[in-house]
């Protein structure tokens, strides 16, 4: 397909004809085409070509008629127009969730901190940087949600005044930078819908997530050792334990993160039946 071709009238017309008829379609995606020129008419890559697949066999599941809000990578907090304050956080584990969700049926919005990962097909992406900002858009998009998925890794604190300009090295050898408290997104955003939380932590696994259910009174917390090998930051696995609010304990095996996205969401899926 050449530039153009796409927005003809002739095919719109025939496409809308095909969606009436129940036909997904999957693309065409944008980019240089055949011609050299620029446009909508490229095949779509066969990752997202996949997520298209895996959305149109899943979308009478159990999500259907669902939406699901899922929060993913870590903020970045401003030091100075050059430097922020972040963490090591890839984001894999919220976007894994994301096409979790969309391949059950669900309406997914993804709010994302920076991340290098594609934004998943089928997806609402809303992208995002620091933890104000990820807040803002996530109590934007929960009132009509029926689940509220925070894999996110948000800043706890902030630096208290964001420098104009570049701070620049000084002859000192030390130096400060005051923090204060960002807005603690979970217990902020109260409603009703299925509230979940993520807990990574180095020590003292279960009693800490537990302490979070607690104090945040969530529905559910995902908790992970960032110290063992294949459930830390960056990989494509993940050991997680789950704690609800009746502090039941469900410890999971190493799991592909699109699989542990599927286990949280038959949790919720009950959750949302209770």
């Amino acid at each position: 397909m050449d530039a153009n071709m796409f927005d003809h009238p002739a095919t719109q017309e025939n496409i809308t004809r095909l969606r009436s008829r129940g036909v997904f379609l999957a693309g065409p995606a944008p980019g240089r085409l055949a011609s050299g020129l620029m446009g909508i008419g490229r095949l779509v890559e066969p990752a997202d070509l996949l997520g298209y697949i895996a959305a149109a066999l899943g979308k009478d599941g159990d999500f259907a008629g669902r939406k699901v809000v899922v929060s993913a990578g870590g903020t970045q907090e401003a030091i100075d127009p050059v430097r922020v304050i972040t963490n090591h956080s890839s984001g894999r584990m919220g976007y894994a969730v994301a096409e979790a969700a969309r391949d059950r049926g669900a309406e997914v919005v993804l709010v994302t901190a920076p991340t290098a990962l594609p934004d998943p097909p089928l997806v609402r992406t809303i992208r995002v940087k620091s933890a104000q900002d990820m807040c803002d858009a996530v109590l934007a998009e929960t009132p009509m949600s029926d689940a509220l998925i925070m894999a996110a890794a948000v800043a706890d604190y902030r630096p208290s005044v964001m420098a104009e300009q570049k701070i620049k090295k000084t002859a000192a050898d030390e130096m400060s930078i005051d923090l204060e408290k960002t807005t603690d997104i979970l217990a902020t955003a109260r409603g009703n819908f299925v509230r979940v939380g993520f807990s990574a932590e180095s020590e003292n696994l279960e009693a800490n997530a537990a302490d979070k259910v607690r104090r945040k009174e969530l529905d559910l917390i995902v908790a992970n050792d960032i110290t063992e090998e294949g459930s830390g930051f960056g990989v494509d696995t993940n050991r997680v334990v789950l704690i609800d609010r009746e502090m039941e304990v469900e410890r999971l095996p190493l799991l592909t993160k699109y699989e542990v996205g599927h286990k949280i969401l038959d949790r919720v899926s009950a959750l949302l039946k209770s």
